[in-house]
């Protein structure tokens, strides 16, 4: 059985330790409150002393953290050029999530186990793929898997969005196959469209066997492949909210507070962190994928396989910030352009829903950017000032690097399209009016 303790490190369980003992001592620790208070001191000690890395205190560490020498990593080679030659990880890089632009990397195209950071995949597809108004029956199969857990049983009834809450926050590999088993009839089938996803987004040196990191030597990725992933999440609606939830009460969750902690120190450690996933094996080490918003920019940091991943990832997220700048492209409420509004061309000029900035080197070019106008379908009159009329997309060398959703501008009445258009607007009614 793997579980976290509060330094992000999962522990193997030894198999002959039944579950039942388990949920036992687990109720006892949380009904006794002293026991609690002790067990929490004792996790801050631990917290501490594994979090302590070989830098100062960055700016944007909530908490001042003792710097204490990297100690010696077999194997590692830290380049004379390296900026950050104190990281413990193997691989790591730091991005921005909205253009992709690298910050900082080391070793970021090496294969390296994921472990649990997987759970940032089985997330996207269940966002894209699933109703989270869905309830999830949850099977044998996934009650009974191995590894860190939400204690589901066979036949819990769970909505699908609280299900994708507690894989996050609390790494449950159960409700991974529950996941899975109701999106796509089975995990083999999930785990396809995984890769597909995968491959859409330009992680081109990861596999998946498993929604959720268990140990397989043809389960694999790359530090950049997981910043490409997570970048991606980022733009999907709820992913954030669900990566940067704290703690959240259900009342499916057993024990008798009912409350879900996030395991992903860092939501509290860093200044505007907002995600995203832990993960550790024997095999992968400890990994870490970050992310945090500041100035309007999202920056994405992952570790893999590090010693010190709370402040390896500290050090990488104040290291993208200190190095670049916002380049503000749309301003919340700007016009940025009109769209055609029935058959005949009737025009209405839409306006930005929100602030878009991207991020670009203090010392380094300005960047050339298209913008594209994608307008919704069947757009038709009448139309309410502030509704959806589209998006515009932002593309760097034709690629999409970012969007923001247009609104209208103002209001549009039917009468307003003209002649021709409302005959056909009529024309319309009577058509659906007679069939």
């Amino acid at each position: 059985m793997i579980k976290y303790c509060s330094c992000g490190v999962e522990k193997r369980l030894r198999k002959q330790v039944s579950v039942q003992i388990i949920r036992s001592c687990k109720s006892i620790l949380r009904k006794n409150l002293s026991i609690r208070v002790l067990a929490a001191g004792l996790s801050a000690c631990v917290f501490w002393g594994c979090a302590a890395g070989a830098m100062a205190a960055p700016s944007r560490a909530l908490y001042d953290i003792t710097p204490l020498e990297r100690p010696e990593v077999e194997g590692l080679i830290v380049s004379p050029s390296d900026k950050l030659p104190k990281l413990t990880a193997r691989s790591a890089v730091v991005m921005d999530a909205a253009t992709g632009m690298v910050i900082y990397s080391r070793d970021m195209e090496a294969r390296r186990y994921p472990a649990s950071t997987t759970k940032i995949m089985t997330l996207i597809i269940a966002l894209e793929q699933g109703n989270l108004d869905d309830t999830v029956t949850v099977s044998k199969n996934a009650a009974g898997l191995e590894g860190s857990t939400l204690w589901l049983e066979q036949g819990d009834k769970v909505p699908l969005r609280e299900l994708l809450y507690g894989m996050m926050m609390a790494s449950g590999n159960d409700a991974t196959v529950a996941v899975a088993e109701h999106i796509a009839g089975s995990v083999p089938a999930f785990v396809r469209l995984m890769n597909e996803k995968a491959a859409a987004v330009g992680a081109k040196d990861t596999h998946f066997v498993n929604p959720n990191g268990l140990p397989d030597e043809n389960h694999y990725t790359t530090a950049h492949d997981m910043a490409l992933i997570a970048s991606y999440g980022y733009s999907l609606p709820e992913f954030e909210k669900i990566v940067s939830t704290k703690e959240i009460t259900f009342p499916w969750v057993k024990d008798d507070t009912h409350r879900l902690r996030n395991e992903n120190q860092m939501l509290w450690l860093f200044e505007g962190g907002n995600g995203v996933k832990t993960g550790y094996t024997d095999a992968a080490g400890r990994c870490l994928v970050s992310g945090a918003r500041e100035n309007g920019l999202q920056l994405v940091a992952v570790v893999l396989d590090s010693v010190y991943m709370w402040n390896d990832s500290i050090a990488l997220l104040d290291y993208g910030f200190d190095n670049v700048e916002p380049e503000e492209i749309f301003r919340k409420g700007e016009i940025v352009g009109s769209v055609s509004v029935g058959l005949f061309q009737g025009e209405l000029e839409v306006k930005a829903a929100r602030d878009l900035s991207v991020a670009r080197m203090k010392d380094g070019p300005k960047v050339k950017y298209d913008k594209k106008l994608e307008v919704s379908e069947n757009l038709t009159a009448p139309i309410k000032e502030g509704e959806k009329a589209g998006r515009m997309v932002l593309l760097q060398d034709g690629k999409p690097v970012g969007a923001v959703d247009v609104l209208a501008a103002k209001s549009l009445t039917a009468e307003e399209q003209g002649f021709f258009s409302r005959l056909i607007a009529w024309l319309q009614s009577l058509w659906k009016g007679l069939f």
